[in-house]
Parts: structure tokens; C-alpha cells; sequence
């Protein structure tokens, strides 16, 4: 088992799995990029070991629709172009992708129903029905040579689904007859006590909310994804007289390939487009809305900046957000919640929002069921997966048996032994506009000095053959100083650049990497001696 992404993180997962002459990949996801990444639209995982053992990869087998188990896919297919598998939701999700991206020509796709099976090389993988935030999650029963392995994927335990059946537990049961070699669990909620509630119980929260604000235009925020809880916002609205309008790109296109494919069921008439608005009152109608995360360019983030071109929020609005923070967005949702509450909204978080992924107790039942010789906790930051590592030694897992790896680990797998045998090559690579990778730490940390210091060029003009000085040098300056309100410095540093210049000359050195090290290095010890800042220096030599 070589994953090659996402286990130490909650985001771009990819996870390969080998015997001898076949590989099968779970899952294909990107990350979105940190604080630190700046100009980074999205990052992707590095697939060298699948490039250099293409004659081996069989085929990406898909757990769900997220973009951090399908963003990459797009990405991905153009290097290692393999067939992908995956349920009726997930694959038209994917196809959606492809098709942006032209690559539906030459892509395989096939839709799997739960508990089919299909044959990769030497391994069998089963789909095994479970629930999540997003319709036709599931586990994925990887039958190999060596043994079972079971991997989870993103799932919750919900006996009382919006839509369709229940977690088939029954399979995971037998499954556990039979003997796993390896579970690979879910970690994100390992941490939390308790059971994960139940989409349902939202349900009633909405109720709640509409029946008390009957007089006042109601906006939603939650997950593009979460088709479940669009489907009981539409309820609910619906049973209040409401017309509903879905805005966002990301939600447009998942309601209308979720309806398209009868995972979602609108009652006729209630949806309206979003140009028609203006034609009802604001009591009688709901928007859904993307946004619920801060980002800044969604729906949400614009109504409240005042910069959507459709909706503007007025006094009296109420602004329910269906989800919780990712970690490390709490500070952009706290942002949007203060612009809305600035223009006069009431903001509603409280109860709005059940989890996707299993706590502790449901956890406990999957152990239960399926008694794995290995734990791998997967899916959960280091914090997560030690708690889950802990759960599963309490649940009986032997204290050895349950491994924690990281990304690019070799982990070997057999009836005796897991552990770790090797590394390959894995990591981020970064997406900026449309250029792939070409953005590498180098170039992060020249930007994050920009960002940070500013850049000051120096120009000067050397005669070609003399290297006598004609012109300059001259300074020019960006996002270093206010050049109007510091002549005096610029001066200064105008003379000591002057001097490293005029020092070069007599000193005869007429190699142009030399005095463009002297000039940067003397102004740049000025420059930290005089105001403790460190900008980017670039000398630039013209000869004429």
C-alpha cells in the first residue's frame, strides 16, 4: 500500500495499491492552498511512481464525489490515462470535470453499483454501500492474494438517510467473517465522543427556523456537494411556500446533475432562476448558496461585500450557514459573518450542521464488525489518526498492529507482519492559472519576499568594451518604501550603489555576475542597517 497523498491531511487524497504486476489507485483528490501558497489556485499530488509504473496501473477506483478525492482527476488522467470506476453520482460528477477539461474522448469511465465487484489484474474491489455528505459514497473491499483490505472511504453511520438506503453493515459484517488483513478507516472525526447525528435531525432545525421567521427572506450557505441538505432546504421551503433559487457555479452544476439523475427531487415550480427574483417578495423565497467556507470569490463572501451582481442582503435577512469551518477557515467565516451582520442580517449557525464523517462510537462498530488483524487510520490530520490508532487498540487491534504512516511510505502487507519497506517520490504539485508545476517552493519563497519586502531594481550602463559607466545607476522601487516621503534613503543608497560601482571599475573586475553580487550585497547591508528590512535587489546590466 503506497499512498501517495492526503493521509497526513484532509485533502488530495490518492492511495495506490500493489501486487506484483498490478496497481489499482483509490481515490484522486486535490487541496486547496494554504495561506502560504500565494497566487496558488490548487495543489495536486505528485504521481511519478504511477508515471514511472504505468504498465502496471489498472485503473482509479473512485469512494466518492468530493473534489478532494476527484478535483485531481482531470490533472492526473493526462499522465496516467487509466480507466476509472466509480458509482452513478460520482462517475457523472467526474464526467463533468472531464468535460471541461475535453478529456471525456479519452477517458474509460464505468458506472459500479454497490456491491458489484470488478477485476483489476490480481485484485477484485467490491463497492460496499455507506453514507456520507454527498449521495453514493463508498467502501471499497479490496480482495488481494495477500487478503482483504477494507478501506472505508469518507463515511458516516446514518440509519435514517434522506435518501436511499442506510450503511450496509451487514457487508461489513461479513466481511469481518471472512477475515480482513487491513482496515483503513476514515480518521476526520476520531477525536469526537459520540455518535454522528443524522442528516435528518438538520431537517428539523430548518423547520424550525422557517416556522419562526415566516416574514423574511431566507438565505442558506452549505456545501455544493451536500445534495441531502439542499434536498431538505427545497422541503422545507416548500412547505412553506417558498420559491428556492440555488446560486453558485459549484451548486448549479451539482443540483442539476444530481436532479438529472433523480438523487434529488424538486417539487414542480418551486425552483425559479435567479433573474426572476426580483419578481417575488423577499418573504417568499430562499436562496441556496455556496460560500458557507468564507471563500472569498463565492456567492456568499460577494452578497456580503456587496459585490454580487444579482442579490444584496438587506436588513431583516436571515443567513443560516449549514456547515462548520475546515480547519483553518474559521477567521474568513468569521469575516463573512460580521459583513452580514454589519448590513443588518441575522445569522443563524447554531444546529444547522451534522457531520459527514463517523465519531468515535461509530468507529467503534465498524472495529466490531470487521475485527482487522491491521489498523491503518487514514484521512485525519496526525491528531486524528492517533486517536484513531488509540480506539482501535481499545476495540482489540494489537497494540503493534496499528500503524501510522505517511505519505510516500512503502507499506508491505502480509498475513504477519505491516510495516514500513521503502519511499517513493510524493507531495504537492501546484497549480497557478494553467501552468502545472511550474511553481515550486523557489518561486513560493520569492513571492512570499515580495509579498513581504518589496523589490528594488538598480539599472545601470557599462560601455561594452571599456565597461566604463555611461548611465545610472538609477533606483527604482516597488512595495519597498514610499518613494515621495523617503528621497533621503533613496539618496543614500543612490551613493553606496554609486560607490560599489566606482570600486568595481578601479578594481578592474568586469565580470557581470560579480558586480551585480557587489552592488546587491553592499545596498543590502545598508538598507538592513538603516531600516531592519531586506527587500529583493535586482541589479540590471546594460551594455551599449
Amino acid at each position: 500500500m503506497i499512498p501517495l497523498g492526503g493521509l497526513e491531511q484532509i485533502g488530495m487524497n490518492i492511495t495506490a495499491f500493489e501486487y506484483e504486476d498490478s496497481i489499482i489507485v483509490v481515490d484522486c483528490g486535490l487541496a486547496f492552498p494554504g495561506d502560504d501558497m500565494l497566487g496558488i489556485d490548487l495543489v495536486i499530488p505528485d504521481v511519478t511512481y504511477l508515471k514511472q509504473n504505468i504498465d502496471k496501473v489498472k485503473g482509479f477506483v473512485i469512494t466518492h464525489g468530493h473534489e478532494d478525492h476527484i478535483g485531481a482527476l482531470p490533472y492526473i488522467l493526462q499522465q496516467v490515462n487509466v480507466p476509472v470506476y466509480g458509482t452513478k453520482l460520482t462517475i457523472a460528477l467526474i464526467e463533468h470535470k472531464l468535460e471541461e477539461h475535453k478529456l471525456l474522448k479519452n477517458t474509460k469511465r464505468k458506472v459500479m453499483k454497490h456491491g458489484q465487484s470488478v477485476n483489476l489484474g490480481c485484485f477484485r474491489v467490491e463497492f460496499v454501500k455507506t453514507n456520507h455528505s454527498i449521495q453514493d459514497a463508498s467502501a471499497l473491499a479490496i480482495f488481494s492474494p495477500a487478503g482483504i483490505v477494507l478501506h472505508t472511504g469518507d463515511f458516516k453511520i446514518d440509519y435514517t438517510p434522506v435518501f436511499g438506503d442506510p450503511i450496509d453493515l451487514q457487508r461489513f459484517a461479513e466481511l469481518g467473517k471472512k477475515g480482513v488483513l487491513a482496515l483503513l478507516a476514515d480518521s476526520t472525526n476520531a477525536t469526537r465522543p459520540g455518535f454522528t447525528m443524522s442528516e435528518r435531525t438538520v431537517g428539523k432545525t430548518f423547520d424550525a427556523i422557517f416556522a419562526e421567521h415566516t416574514s423574511k427572506r431566507i438565505i442558506v450557505a452549505t456545501f455544493a456537494s451536500n445534495v441531502d441538505r439542499v434536498q431538505q432546504i427545497v422541503n422545507t421551503a416548500y412547505k412553506y411556500g417558498r420559491k428556492v433559487v440555488v446560486e453558485g457555479r459549484s451548486m448549479v452544476t451539482v443540483i442539476d446533475i444530481a436532479s438529472k439523475l433523480g438523487y434529488i427531487n424538486i417539487p414542480e415550480g418551486t425552483l425559479i432562476d435567479i433573474e426572476h427574483l426580483k419578481n417575488y417578495p423577499p418573504e417568499s423565497t430562499v436562496l441556496i448558496t455556496t460560500g458557507s467556507q468564507g471563500e472569498s470569490m463565492a456567492a456568499l463572501s460577494r452578497m456580503a461585500a456587496s459585490i454580487h451582481k444579482k442579490v444584496s442582503i438587506m436588513p431583516g435577512d436571515v443567513v443560516i450557514l449549514s456547515s462548520t469551518p475546515i480547519p483553518g477557515n474559521e477567521k474568513a467565516v468569521a469575516n463573512v459573518v460580521n459583513e452580514l451582520s454589519m448590513k443588518g442580517a441575522e445569522v443563524i449557525c447554531q444546529d444547522t450542521h451534522v457531520s459527514g464523517h463517523a465519531c468515535q462510537e461509530d468507529l467503534k462498530l465498524i472495529y466490531s464488525l470487521v475485527h482487522p488483524k491491521f489498523a491503518i487510520p487514514v484521512h485525519g490530520e496526525y491528531r486524528h489518526r492517533v486517536a484513531q490508532k488509540e480506539l482501535a487498540e481499545f476495540m482489540g487491534v494489537a497494540k503493534d498492529r496499528a500503524v501510522l504512516v505517511n505519505s510516500g511510505d512503502v507499506v508491505a502487507l502480509d498475513e504477519n507482519s505491516c510495516e514500513v519497506i521503502d519511499h517513493v517520490v510524493s507531495g504537492g504539485i501546484l497549480v497557478d492559472g494553467l501552468g502545472v508545476g511550474d511553481v515550486g517552493n523557489i518561486v513560493l519563497r520569492d513571492r512570499q519576499n515580495l509579498a513581504q519586502n518589496g523589490i528594488i531594481v538598480v539599472v545601470l550602463t557599462l560601455e561594452k568594451h571599456s565597461n566604463q559607466l555611461l548611465a545610472g545607476p538609477d533606483i527604482v522601487s516597488r512595495g519597498f518604501v514610499y518613494v515621495r516621503e523617503s528621497e533621503d534613503l533613496l539618496e543614500e543608497a543612490h551613493a553606496i550603489v554609486a560607490d560599489a560601482v566606482e570600486d568595481c571599475m578601479e578594481r578592474g573586475v568586469s565580470d557581470w555576475g560579480k558586480i551585480k553580487n557587489i552592488i546587491k550585497d553592499s545596498l543590502s547591508d545598508f538598507l538592513w542597517k538603516r531600516m531592519k528590512r531586506s527587500p529583493m535587489i535586482l541589479p540590471i546590466i546594460m551594455e551599449v
